[in-house]
């Protein structure tokens, strides 16, 4: 396996395995709904699927620079699909399977109506995943047909989806990676970005990394230790530096997460252009 020098960690959650994503509870309940949403250095894609299933995003495109993290992203979109409840109808006229009438009417059912865990995953392993139904009879919106997957360095290179803009975007655990690849300056031109493809009112949602833990990365090799040695900026620099590009002030939203993984997370509004 290539080295993470990008925290591109193979089996990340099996090291923060959970049914759902404890930071995403610490979030506003409306933050996805109906929402546009990035999710940058989705590995593989746990959480994007979460939002994509579970809290009425319209649409969300995870997006990371490790093409086999992304490859397991789009097999895990089909397993989280397979181990959901099947939508049921009132109507189905007596008999097992729904009209495109009901099918289409359960796609657009509320969010808080579905069970996401509702089979075992011994299931899948032993039997496969289910086959996906077409868009025009989920709905381009409902799971899993609103989340897709983008290999990319995102902080140079742009995907299709920005041309959209974004209302959501994520950086969960990749702001120390892009800071001692990018350095300083690699750092604020992600933020720049960031601020670029959102629509104003949009919402920046941030896990930042202590600088302390910057120690691990400068192990991996040569070039991430010499890259530290020139970073001036810290992670309690971020909130000014945001603010100068045209975000509102942190709302921080508490800590959460075990042992290494405890991290705050901090939520910022798109303002104003600069």
């Amino acid at each position: 396996m290539s080295v993470p020098t990008h925290g591109n960690y193979y089996g990340y959650y099996l090291k923060r395995p959970s049914v759902t994503d404890p930071r995403l509870a610490l979030l506003p309940e409306n933050t996805f709904s109906g929402k546009r949403v990035l999710d940058i250095g989705c590995n593989a894609g746990w959480v994007t699927c979460e939002i994509a299933q579970s809290r009425g995003a319209h649409k969300v495109v995870g997006v990371d620079i490790d093409d086999t993290l992304i490859r397991a992203a789009w097999k895990r979109r089909q397993v989280v699909w397979s181990l959901q409840k099947p939508q049921s109808s009132q109507s189905n006229k007596g008999n097992d399977l729904m009209d495109f009438e009901d099918l289409t009417r359960n796609a657009s059912m509320e969010v808080t109506h579905l069970q996401a865990d509702y089979f075992p995953a011994s299931l899948q392993h032993s039997f496969g995943p289910l086959p996906i139904p077409p868009s025009k009879i989920r709905g381009k919106h409902a799971f899993p047909h609103n989340v897709s997957f983008r290999t990319a360095d995102w902080v140079t290179e742009e995907i299709v989806e920005d041309a959209n803009g974004y209302d959501v975007v994520i950086a969960f655990s990749i702001s120390k990676w892009i800071h001692i690849n990018g350095g300083d300056e690699g750092l604020r031109a992600f933020f720049r970005r960031v601020y670029s493809v959102l629509e104003p009112g949009g919402v920046f949602i941030l896990e930042p990394q202590e600088w302390d833990t910057y120690k691990k990365a400068k192990k991996l090799n040569d070039s991430l230790r010499n890259s530290a040695q020139t970073l001036e900026l810290r992670p309690s620099d971020f909130e000014s530096i945001l603010g100068d590009i045209g975000f509102s002030p942190a709302c921080h939203l508490g800590t959460t997460g075990d042992g290494g993984f405890r991290r705050t997370v901090d939520l910022y509004v798109k303002q104003h252009v600069t």
